[in-house]
């Protein structure tokens, strides 16, 4: 009797040798299709979790940037005063209390600036609205003498106060009234977080440094504390040769403001100083354009040596004074500081711009300090001075110009060709007449000497000599 499965199919029967016979085919003919690897679902499922994971980082990423900025900026400030609150620390005053302090005297120094600044500039702007009417008149007064026309004040602000442009312009002031304030509280709320940040970072700096080392093995501990003690170093030199170039800047511009007898010298100053050496790249520009607006109030002439002490100033600053005050502390090359300047700026703003210079400053010495270095050889080719292939051999314009000096004039090259052919020729003749003569004395000299075998038969050989004594004998 034949053994049944479930089903009611002939089971596979075994051989006696214990082998599995191959499955017999489906009765109805079907070819069974291939089945899906177990692999491919969960790798379906495991890429399908890997793209959502990027897509919510990117999505996270890009909600806080403005954050990372930040925080990021922060972490600069604290490293650049951290000497200050490390030298009071040592005194045996708290961190944080001593970080309270600096940043109390931060935030005096900035609100005691800005308050100054708007003051001036509130002062100029009235000031510019009530001379405004005597500068429309000269300038109408102006027009008419030389076009010969005939306009009026009252005309000119009546078309002014009925022109369609006036009323759009009034309009689109009113509704940007809102963005501006929402910016404003934008701003202060940035400010606030970094300060906030800043003073963590300051205050809590050994705590910091103590929690990012206990994850890490010795090794990377020393470097991570080398690497933090470098950026310290290099971050706070930059800020200290930064103020003492403001200061010098301020007070060389305070000296002209003063001379000139134009108004608010002492915050124009104080502007010049700050804007154009912690604005990089365009702050000098930035920061001697008030200066030359309130002294074009005063005297235009007075805008045009404004203008020429800054371009003279900037040049001396740049050539002078700044690679001397920086050669300790930040050292580092102007077109890298250039070059870095411009990639910050592409990459954060005007943030970038500004931890550009002490965050390539940190990068550089972290490299020096471990890349190897080795001595140059003393070639001349590193100086820029090309060698020669000989010694002694002239150089290719020292032969040029030979060549060229030797060349012979159009006019006279066939002379030149005649006399050098006559002159080998006289010389080819004296030189046969020379060895006719020479072998004509050869000649007479050889006939007047004895040859070899006359002087052999002419001199007494010994046989001779003793047949000679025989005879005799």
């Amino acid at each position: 009797m034949a053994v049944t499965d479930e089903t009611g199919r002939d089971a596979p029967q075994t051989s006696p040798t214990g082998a599995t016979p191959p499955p017999l085919p489906p009765a109805d003919g079907a070819v069974p299709r291939p089945s899906m690897p177990r692999w491919l679902p969960r790798a379906m499922v495991l890429a399908l979790a890997l793209v959502a994971v990027f897509q919510l980082g990117s999505w996270a990423f890009h909600q806080l940037i403005g954050l990372l900025i930040n925080i990021l900026i922060a972490f600069f400030l604290a490293l650049a005063i951290e000497p200050a609150v490390s030298r009071m620390a040592a005194f045996g005053m708290r961190r944080g209390l001593a970080t309270f302090l600096v940043f109390l005297g931060l935030l005096i120094v900035c609100a005691g600036f800005i308050t100054l600044l708007g003051s001036m500039l509130a002062g100029q702007i009235i000031k510019m609205i009530e001379d405004f009417p005597d500068y429309l008149d000269s300038v109408i007064n102006w027009v008419n003498g030389h076009f010969h026309t005939d306009l009026r004040r009252v005309d000119i602000q009546e078309g002014l106060l009925h022109s369609d442009w006036l009323r759009k312009y009034v309009q689109n002031s009113a509704t940007g009234v809102l963005d501006v304030s929402t910016q404003v509280l934008g701003g202060l709320f940035q400010l606030l977080t970094i300060g906030l940040f800043s003073f963590y970072f300051a205050a809590d700096g050994p705590r910091l440094r103590r929690a990012l080392c206990s994850v890490l093995p010795p090794a990377r501990q020393v470097e991570v504390l080398r690497a933090w003690e470098i950026a310290v170093d290099k971050t706070g030199g930059y800020i200290y040769s930064r103020g003492l170039m403001a200061l010098v800047s301020g007070v060389a511009h305070y000296i002209l403001l003063q001379a000139l007898g134009i108004p608010y010298a002492p915050v124009l100053a104080v502007w010049v100083g700050l804007v154009s050496q912690f604005i990089p790249t365009i702050g000098t520009y930035l920061a001697g354009a008030l200066p030359m607006l309130i002294a074009f109030t005063v005297n235009p002439w007075y805008a045009l040596w404004v203008l020429i002490f800054v371009v003279v100033y900037q040049q001396f600053e740049n050539y002078m004074l700044q690679p001397k005050l920086t050669a300790k502390t930040v050292d580092i090359h102007p077109a890298v500081a250039f070059g870095s300047v411009i990639a910050g700026t592409a990459l954060l703003g005007a943030v970038g711009a500004l931890i550009s210079i002490p965050a390539v400053a940190t990068l550089q010495a972290f490299l020096g300090a471990y890349v190897k270095r080795y001595d140059v050889t003393d070639d001349p080719r590193v100086q820029g001075h090309r060698t020669t292939r000989g010694a002694g051999a002239p150089g290719l314009l020292t032969r040029a110009r030979g060549l060229w000096e030797r060349r012979p004039v159009e006019g006279a090259a066939e002379l030149t060709e005649a006399d050098a052919a006559g002159t080998t020729g006289s010389a080819r003749t004296t030189d046969a007449t020379d060895s006719t003569d020479s072998g004509r004395a050869d000649f007479g000299r050889a006939d007047s000497r004895p040859t070899d075998a006359e002087a052999t038969d002419s001199e007494p050989t010994d046989s001779t000599l003793r047949d000679s004594g025989e005879s005799s004998s």
